[in-house]
């Protein structure tokens, strides 16, 4: 494996290491109180750093002072991840430098305050772009993916964002920096194989085991060919009957994302403005398919949809990239409104609840209709469901309109994590722990997985400075 190299991070000019300037200003700190769970924690002070120098320094005066530091990004976050009520907020949207782009070698650093949108945009000069693409991307950044392990529609074709990752620059806890790589090996026994690559300790953290400011990213060339399908369906178990179909086709399709939308999230989107043409209640699956040679078969994909009873006189397709951003913003419409549902709610105790577990993708429709009777027993809002289906991963957006039916709500939430974990699923799929889904980690995790994630805690973040209440 590669070890982690040490980095000396003092001002080249030999000036004393200055930190970060930190806010205690109420109008500051209330900037920083809120991200897209629903939550509101207004920090005790708020850092904006414009250099990993300013990091390492603040995170060694705050080490000294055992201080906690909580960092965040575009505070995209729906668990909670990116807010605090303790100690600093450490903002790193400063760190914005796209440093190098790399056209031949197909990679790209950047510091983790650039936004996945200007990313993109910066790299398809060259014909690349990085794979991949959560729907906030125009407001979350490369720090926030890489610490959430962030994925989207496309990650049904490119995986998530671990997978992208070829390097990191780490100012761990103590304010040492350290530089990360991926081993160059195929084969490798040596120690426990957790150990193996720290880029991986870090990626999914969640900003519990160091602060990322730099990335190194692996990009892809753009496909020469993409075409977009807006499929609708007369029921919900037709529309996931054919993502099963498709995603095992998925050869001979050239599918790269297989997206679900139920009858609710598509009022969403008609409302939104630019949704006309969608149909009214049903269900619907967007799919991509991309090609770098022939145009993508739309006729194998219109006539799998047909034996799935689709609306085939009602199908639409999107094609270049005007139309492909229209269609990717109607599926950002459907979690923009339910995040100000919510908001809306929260002087009487509710707030929106979203979920993001996932199954193995031939039981979606199985947990999806599992998981509405489960809501409707227990008294829960219907949920709003839509997402990724082609890997198994929808989610459930509730609004709980006061103290009780959230308590309700979360009651049958955690009825259906155990249900899902039943069938081999998973409590998070991509939004990651945070402090909403702490109650629920231990449902998936055994007392030894998370004894072993406490004691690399431990190693790295000895007093616990770092993202305090995330993850564990």
């Amino acid at each position: 494996m590669t070890s982690p190299r040490v980095i000396t991070a003092e001002p080249a000019d030999g000036a004393p290491e200055r930190p970060a300037e930190v806010s205690t200003d109420p109008a500051v700190r209330a900037a920083f109180e809120a991200d897209a769970s629903g939550l509101r924690m207004v920090p005790e002070a708020v850092a904006r750093p414009h250099s990993e120098e300013e990091v390492v320094a603040l995170l060694r005066r705050a080490a000294a002072e055992r201080t906690p530091v909580t960092a965040a990004g575009g505070q995209t976050s729906t668990t909670g991840a990116s807010i605090t009520d303790r100690g600093v907020l450490l903002s790193l949207r400063g760190l914005d430098r796209i440093i190098d782009v790399d056209p031949v070698g197909r990679t790209a650093r950047v510091g983790a305050g650039v936004l996945l949108g200007d990313l993109n945009r910066a790299v398809a000069e060259h014909g690349l772009f990085f794979a991949p693409d959560p729907t906030s991307e125009e407001e979350c950044t490369l720090g926030g993916a890489v610490a959430c392990n962030a994925s989207g529609p496309r990650t049904l074709r490119y995986g998530a964002t671990r997978a992208h990752v070829l390097g990191l620059r780490v100012a761990l806890a103590g304010g040492e920096l350290i530089e990360v790589r991926r081993p160059g090996l195929e084969k490798n026994t040596a120690g426990y194989a957790f150990a193996h690559d720290p880029v991986d300790w870090f990626v999914g953290s969640e900003g519990t085991l160091g602060v990322v400011v730099e990335a190194e990213l692996s990009l892809l060339p753009v496909p020469a060919h993409v075409v977009g399908l807006a499929i609708p369906f007369g029921t919900e178990q037709d529309a996931l009957g054919f993502v099963v179909a498709a995603r095992e086709a998925t050869g001979s399709l050239g599918v790269r994302c297989l997206e679900y939308m139920d009858g609710e999230a598509l009022a969403v989107a008609r409302a939104s403005g630019g949704g006309e043409g969608l149909p009214e209640g049903g269900a619907l699956v967007y799919a991509e398919a991309t090609s770098d040679d022939a145009e993508p078969p739309l006729d194998v994909w219109l006539a799998l949809a047909e034996r799935h009873r689709a609306r085939g006189d009602d199908v639409r397709a999107f094609e270049g990239d005007p139309a492909l951003r229209v269609a990717r913003r109607l599926r950002h419409a459907v979690p923009a409104y339910m995040n100000e549902r919510g908001a809306a709610c929260r002087a009487a105790g509710g707030r929106k609840v979203s979920t993001d577990w996932a199954v193995p993708f031939r039981r979606l429709g199985e947990a999806v209709a599992l998981a509405r009777q489960i809501a409707a027993r227990l008294g829960a809002a219907r949920p709003v469901v839509y997402g990724h289906a082609g890997n198994g991963h929808p989610h459930q957006n509730f609004i709980a309109r006061d103290a009780d039916e959230l308590t309700r709500t979360e009651a049958a939430v955690e009825e259906t994590l155990r249900a899902v974990l039943a069938m081999g699923g998973t409590v998070s799929a991509e939004h990651g722990i945070g402090k909403l889904k702490r109650r629920w980690l231990p449902l998936q995790m055994t007392p030894v997985q998370l004894a072993a994630m406490r004691a690399v805690k431990r190693e790295l973040d000895p007093h616990g400075l770092l993202a305090p209440g995330n993850v564990l």
